[in-house]
């Protein structure tokens, strides 16, 4: 007699892990170890072309043409001129030139080679010029692409799933040590893509082991060129002391005041971004211009340089740090105010990342909090780094490693200040976010003029 309740038999669950056992693993591993080289060669030729370009356009090309020094005015028919070959590239190649800023960090897998022209000329234009992005969104752009494009010239009827696997992996070897770390730029990859379960399996071990060859091809480039890995590092750290009450009741401002500017920062950029779409050219132009704009108000009211406006601001935390000390509170929220400002301006219609103007304008805001009493500076640095990311990036646990592996040593001593901050940044981000109802950001760029 059946037993009461017997119904067809299940089939059996299949194996999560199968793909890690099978045969051909080890084979995905090779490819990713030897994709991890090539990968990182390009990503290291894009920085250097990028971070030359940025000398090229803003030291050498005034000095070249008779001044003495560079004009405080000369950012603005550098933006300018960014806008436009921006938008035209966005315009005229294949592809959105990329993901748009104000979707923040994405992975949605790689773009298709035909798209990678697109991706590069638009971010050199925008990076290069002196808009207020980072170069970590293109390049994962760039090594998932280049890692996707290399699997199906080698197997041309790969699986969908090992074009995916390879192209996360490009993408781990393209930032291996962009944030400071391979593992750093793999935690950061993760939690952008939502990988999870056996996904996360299948794609983790590839990923890391091209993220290490690559770390290796930058510090070899970097050693041979002379030119350095292109690496956030900070040389000259303060020392940070045990935390007190005093400074978790400053985690708890700093985390809803990176809220409030984050969200405002991200707003800014969605709504430019609306009224730009539908006359790309004309309105990237005028967007450079005013970026250019807030650059020019920043020196005239500072006396400083109006490149510290300008750029991802990866390059010039450490100077900022450092000097920290020949800031007022005044020039500190003068700095705060432009660079925010042409951050959210820089999201609308050009092209790169968002990590690292992030942990500037973090800096930023740290630093001018640390004048304060019962907050040191240690601290607020970490805490102001660690509390934008989080409201602009939305990914807590990077956000957190970011500003903790930055301070090195000291880093574990402010790590419970800093996971407060990005909490209390966190929660707060998501509850300023708009409601459902409200309209969707507009389009990509691809209006006319």
């Amino acid at each position: 007699m059946s037993a009461v309740g017997a119904g067809p038999p299940t089939a059996q669950p299949r194996d999560p892990l199968a793909v890690v056992r099978g045969r051909g693993y080890p084979v995905l591993l090779l490819l990713a170890a030897v994709l991890g080289a090539p990968v990182a060669a390009v990503a290291f030729g894009f920085l250097a072309l990028t971070d030359k370009l940025q000398s090229w356009t803003y030291t050498d090309l005034p000095r070249a043409l008779g001044f003495h020094g560079t004009p405080s005015w000369w950012p603005l028919p550098l933006l300018a001129l960014a806008g436009l070959l921006t938008a035209l590239t966005i315009r005229h190649l294949p592809g959105t030139a990329g993901h748009r800023p104000t979707e923040g960090l994405s992975a949605k897998g790689a773009p298709a080679v035909r798209d990678l022209p697109g991706v590069v000329l638009a971010a050199l234009a925008s990076l290069g010029l002196g808009a207020v992005l980072g170069p970590e969104a293109p390049l994962i752009a760039l090594g998932a692409g280049l890692g996707a494009a290399a699997v199906r010239l080698v197997v041309r009827d790969a699986p969908p799933n090992v074009a995916a696997s390879m192209g996360a992996a490009g993408s781990f070897a393209a930032i291996s040590t962009l944030l400071g770390s391979p593992l750093l730029g793999a935690f950061l990859l993760m939690e952008a893509s939502g990988l999870g379960g056996a996904l996360l399996d299948v794609v983790l071990v590839p990923g890391l082991l091209a993220s290490g060859i690559g770390a290796l091809m930058f510090t070899g480039l970097g050693s041979w060129t002379g030119l350095g890995t292109y690496s956030l590092t900070l040389n000259d750290v303060p020392h940070a002391h045990a935390p007190t009450a005093a400074e978790f009741g400053w985690a708890l401002v700093t985390g809803v005041a990176a809220a409030c500017l984050g969200t405002g920062i991200k707003r800014l950029g969605v709504l430019l971004e609306a009224r730009i779409a539908p006359r790309a050219v004309r309105g990237s132009v005028l967007a450079g211009l005013a970026v250019g704009g807030l650059a020019l108000a920043y020196a005239e009211g500072s006396g400083r340089a109006a490149s510290e406006v300008l750029y991802s601001g990866q390059n010039a935390l450490g100077p900022l740090l450092d000097g920290s000390a020949r800031y007022s509170v005044g020039t500190l929220l003068l700095l705060l105010v432009c660079k925010a400002l042409a951050y959210g301006v820089s999201m609308s219609c050009f092209r790169g990342g968002m990590v690292f103007p992030s942990m500037f304008v973090g800096a930023v805001g740290g630093i001018a909090l640390s004048h304060c009493p019962g907050l040191s500076l240690a601290p607020a640095f970490a805490m102001g780094i660690g509390g934008m990311c989080v409201a602009i990036l939305r990914l807590p646990l990077t956000s957190v490693l970011l500003a903790t592996l930055l301070m090195g040593s000291d880093g574990l001593t402010v790590m419970p200040l800093v996971i407060t901050a990005v909490a209390v940044a966190y929660v707060t981000s998501l509850r300023l976010e708009p409601a459902a109802g409200e309209p969707p950001a507009a389009g990509a760029v691809s209006g006319g003029s």
